[in-house]
């Protein structure tokens, strides 16, 4: 029995079934490559789902984690920590907002962020107790907390998990006419991704934000940004909004926050929203501990400091249009933006998960999502040159060689 089996017989004996991972079992990283318990190296293209646009064991992030697990990892909210404080300002001077409020996991920060919104509707805009509504986008993907799935649109995510929560209201993504008929006076936030990425990389019309944000101004409607994985330097500039010129009123940040070491995740909004909360209104044990505080500002650091955007940017640009340019008989056609990357699969050619396999067998690590979609997210330090010789593997992939359908 080779070690690889090993592992996953030994995993799938102990662990829910709750995931189907590719047939690889990793055990060390650097920058944009990984390697597996036979000491196989692949090349990550997925990036934990761009919670490592800093590449594995940034030197920079694995020093500040080193550093402060020397002297106090931590304290709970109920006493003060000296990092804390510049954490959430190098976070809010970056951001161009007031106030955040930290959270540890993404799921957390969406949670956070409803809590706001309702609270900021009942305080702020008046409304009566158990009134305040929240609109959505179908084909969303916001978490995996029992609040988060009643208002999701895949099946699979609900079933068998209410009673949920009332209050959230459905419509099609990228549809701003459906917004603006779905909104009432009940209506206190709007939650969206910039591009939704477990839907499929799927990318709405150029200024779909920054209008969603006019038409939610001008009914006293918050615009939620969830920017867990679209964020820091994914998509070509430090924020999806910024495509279009608005980061909402509420962001929502996780993921590369926490540099692929440690999970940290924030809300950050101005001082007229986040006025709502008062001592014990909401909290985390683990929230703005002093070392997850310590690795966001450093994960934050690499992001600005090595223009990660602007190389996101340029190679995403580039690696779309070669990808566009492989003649595929399985191909329907690539979309996304910077290096947040989807190859889209035909119907007829079958589900994307036996490329995504081959792939693996040739060295590359990718996933499917949205059955159809080959997600290509991989680090944002990532060079041309790597890049390159990817396009031989997929062209060669995608013509069906070595695909088992």
């Amino acid at each position: 029995m080779s070690r690889t089996t090993g592992f996953i017989q030994e995993t799938d004996r102990y662990s829910a079934r709750n995931y189907g991972p590719l047939p690889v079992v990793l055990n060390r990283g650097e920058g944009c490559f990984v390697w597996d318990v036979d000491d196989r190296r692949y090349l990550d293209m997925l990036s934990a789902y761009s919670a490592l646009n800093q590449g594995h064991r940034h030197p920079a992030i694995i020093q500040a984690l080193d550093d402060q697990s020397s002297r106090l990892t931590l304290t709970s909210r109920a006493f003060h920590n000296d990092r804390m404080g510049s954490f959430l300002k190098a976070l809010c001077d970056t951001t161009g907002f007031d106030r955040a409020l930290p959270m540890n996991t993404g799921a957390e920060a969406v949670e956070t962020a409803i809590k706001v919104a309702r609270k900021w509707g009942y305080e702020t805009k008046g409304l009566a107790e158990g009134e305040a509504e929240i609109i959505v986008c179908d084909n969303n993907f916001h978490g995996r907390t029992t609040t988060i799935v009643g208002f999701s649109s895949e099946e699979q995510y609900r079933e068998g998990f209410g009673p949920f929560a009332p209050g959230f209201r459905n419509i099609p993504f990228g549809d701003l006419e459906a917004l603006e008929a779905a909104i009432s006076e009940r209506t206190v936030a709007f939650l969206v991704e910039p591009i939704q990425g477990e839907g499929g990389i799927v990318v709405p019309p150029d200024g779909y934000l920054n209008d969603c944000h006019e038409l939610c101004r001008k009914n006293g409607v918050l615009l939620l940004n969830d920017e867990i994985q679209t964020g820091l330097g994914r998509t070509g500039k430090l924020f999806c909004g910024d495509w279009d010129g608005t980061r909402g009123d509420v962001l929502i940040v996780g993921k590369a926050l926490g540099g692929g070491v440690y999970p940290v995740s924030a809300i950050l909004a101005n001082e007229d929203v986040m006025r709502v909360f008062h001592p014990g209104d909401h909290g985390s044990t683990f929230g703005g501990n002093p070392l997850g505080a310590a690795v966001g500002q450093a994960s934050l650091d690499v992001i600005v400091d090595e223009g990660l955007a602007a190389r996101s940017l340029e190679l995403g640009n580039w690696y779309a249009e070669e990808l566009r340019a492989i003649d595929s008989p399985h191909i329907d056609h690539v979309r996304g933006r910077g290096l947040m990357i989807g190859v889209v699969i035909k119907d007829e050619s079958g589900p994307a998960r036996p490329f995504c396999e081959a792939l693996m067998e040739r060295g590359i690590l990718c996933n499917d999502t949205h059955h159809q979609v080959i997600r290509i997210s991989p680090p944002l330090v990532i060079t041309r040159a790597i890049l390159e010789e990817t396009l031989p593997v997929f062209a060669e992939v995608t013509s069906g060689v070595g695909v088992t359908v």
